[in-house]
């Protein structure tokens, strides 16, 4: 029996925009054919659930097509671009979460302009506004429904951090309304959510930018350059890890849904779930309904370097082995995990371990290269390169970070530069942790052939 990975047209053959633009087809639910096999949900139980998401993203992409009407044709190099930030939610600790980083770094940058946060935690949408208003004059507008945004075509660019089962629909509807796309890793829950955007950015002809910033780090950069001139041979191999110490999860209860949280739109397009006191604002990571586990969540930044500097684009065959072995808890995702992501000529292997310390390895996560001739190994801000009688022979370092990855964003939405993790080489990395995943519950290795992604042998192919 043959599981078919979906797979839309060639994503250069989608066509531009015309005068009258339509939205892209998408599958009602969770806009993949095979979502089941992400969740390993029984999707008949929850049709009647489901309705209401359907029509929440039928009602998004007629707001879009008004908002289209409203689209800017082209940008000068001093013109200033006006940006709203989704998902800008607070760690633990209370300190800017991903989202609301992400949003004082594009307050920051010349010519640049954030109007809008939103979140459907109201508190988050609060602390957001008082932390982007230290960065610029006005202060952004708050507002819980994206929809909002979309509306408004005043907005040229969205920057989507929210979590994962959002990134992809959020991301489609911004396109759809003629809004160009930061988009946080990984851009898809799923393998079919990530070709649907692709989709879209070509269909649109919107620029999209991954949020995998070390493709914009000049360490990495000049590490990678190394490599394509030779500097350790024939490269034949790369290895990448993470290590932390991530607490447990505990046991969730049911509770009533907080007055601050708006938890049928924090679903948004996946099948409803009670709500339990375990599930925000991060542990989602660790319930395959929501999260894409490790691989998607620190995973997808170091295989996409060691993808990149390979050369590589889709591989042969992915395994993935590992389990749960530290907490006895609600997590449903692996805290360990070994995964092998075969190429033919090249191998790319990634190790984490979420919750068993770090002490032992030095630096938390990066990766290494094996060559014919020598190793190049890339640690934080700094490369090395040594022969193979381990002396060393190059090395390299510089600092990096989110600021110039999202001015790189912005420089393309004006013209100025190609982007330096466009969504399709985004897209292709983000594959290979979806493969991961699919193995690991599965329980065997995934066969992929890699000019059709077609996956061969499943006899689940809606159950995983």
């Amino acid at each position: 029996m043959t599981m078919v990975l979906p797979h839309g047209p060639s994503f250069h053959q989608v066509p531009k925009p015309s005068s009258r633009a339509e939205p892209l087809a998408m599958p009602p639910g969770r806009l993949d054919t095979y979502a089941a096999c992400s969740r390993g949900d029984n999707m008949r139980s929850e049709n009647r659930r489901e309705v209401s998401r359907r029509q929440f993203l039928r009602r998004g992409s007629a707001t879009a097509l008004i908002a289209m009407a409203g689209v800017r044709p082209a940008y000068g190099a001093n013109d200033k671009i006006v940006v709203a930030a989704i998902g800008t939610s607070r760690d633990e600790r209370g300190a800017d979460g991903r989202g609301t980083h992400l949003a004082r770094c594009l307050a920051g940058c010349p010519n640049t302009e954030v109007a809008y946060v939103c979140d459907v935690d109201k508190r988050n949408v609060e602390k957001a506004i008082e932390s982007v208003s230290q960065v610029q004059k006005q202060p952004p507008q708050g507002v819980t429904d994206l929809r909002r945004i979309l509306d408004d075509p005043a907005v040229d660019a969205i920057c989507i951090a929210t979590p994962d089962h959002w990134h992809a629909p959020a991301a489609i509807l911004a396109c759809q309304a003629g809004k160009h796309v930061y988009v946080e890793k990984p851009c898809s829950h799923n393998a079919r959510e990530a070709e649907l955007l692709v989709a879209a950015a070509r269909k649109y002809d919107r620029r999209v930018q991954h949020g995998t910033q070390r493709r914009t780090w000049p360490v990495t950069v000049e590490a990678v350059q190394k490599l394509r001139s030779g500097a350790i041979g024939k490269l034949y191999q790369a290895r990448c890890w993470y290590f932390s110490s991530r607490p447990s999860i505990g046991r969730g209860q049911a509770t009533p849904i907080p007055d601050w949280l708006d938890w049928p739109l924090w679903q948004g397009p996946a099948p409803d779930r009670p709500y339990r006191d375990n599930i925000v604002h991060y542990h989602w990571h660790w319930f395959w309904h929501w999260g894409t586990a490790e691989l998607g969540n620190n995973g997808v930044h170091t295989i996409d370097v060691c993808r990149w500097g390979l050369g590589v684009d889709f591989p042969k065959k992915v395994t993935c082995a590992g389990g749960r072995y530290r907490y006895e808890d609600d997590q449903e995702t692996p805290d360990t995990t070994f995964c092998t992501m075969d190429f033919g000529d090249k191998t790319i292997t990634w190790e984490a371990r979420s919750c068993w310390g770090r002490t032992a390895l030095d630096p938390q996560y990066d990766c290494a290269f094996y060559g014919d001739q020598g190793i190049l190994t890339i640690a934080g801000g700094s490369y090395a390169i040594y022969d193979l009688k381990d002396k060393q022979i190059g090395q390299g370092s510089s600092s990096g970070g989110d600021v110039t990855h999202l001015q790189n964003f912005l420089d393309a939405i004006r013209g100025s530069a190609p982007l330096n993790a466009e969504i399709e080489e985004g897209y292709k990395s983000v594959l290979l942790c979806h493969l991961g995943n699919i193995s690991y519950r599965l329980g065997r290795t995934v066969r992929l052939d890699p000019a059709t992604r077609r996956i061969a042998g499943d006899k689940r192919p809606r159950a995983c």
